[in-house]
């Protein structure tokens, strides 16, 4: 195997901007950014969600990020800083990496919605 999972984290850690849960709960309310969930919608129901984060399936990004294709999501387009997170911040580090990569302004929520509900900052259910 050429790259391992580590490499592909690694890689994508070095290249992308990560927020702790404390720089990414002091942006919430900001609307300049706006958060991403790019968990299985059954870990959403299951869970709950960041209060106000949009949800994106992992598989489907890059489809929602791109105006081109047929599943362009309009809010991809604003003029904003996207915050991606997951369970852990694994998938969320490589998805900011191909966001990035297609041109959006974007960051990682180091730790994933694990540490942010771990920590007390606002969950809400999926709705």
């Amino acid at each position: 195997m050429a790259l391992g999972y580590k490499d592909l984290l690694a890689r994508a850690d070095a290249a992308v901007t990560s927020l702790t849960g404390d720089e990414a709960a002091a942006l919430l309310n900001d609307p300049s950014y706006v958060f991403v969930d790019i968990r299985d919608p059954r870990e959403l129901d299951r869970e709950g969600v960041i209060t106000g984060a949009h949800h994106a399936p992992r598989g489907m990004l890059e489809f929602w990020i791109d105006p081109e294709s047929p599943y362009h999501k309009p809010y991809f387009a604003e003029d904003k800083t996207f915050v991606f997170y997951c369970a852990s911040g694994w998938r969320s580090l490589l998805a900011t990496e191909v966001a990035q990569q297609m041109g959006l302004k974007c960051a990682s929520l180091r730790g994933g919605f694990s540490d942010w509900k771990k920590n007390g900052y606002p969950v809400s259910e999926r709705g």
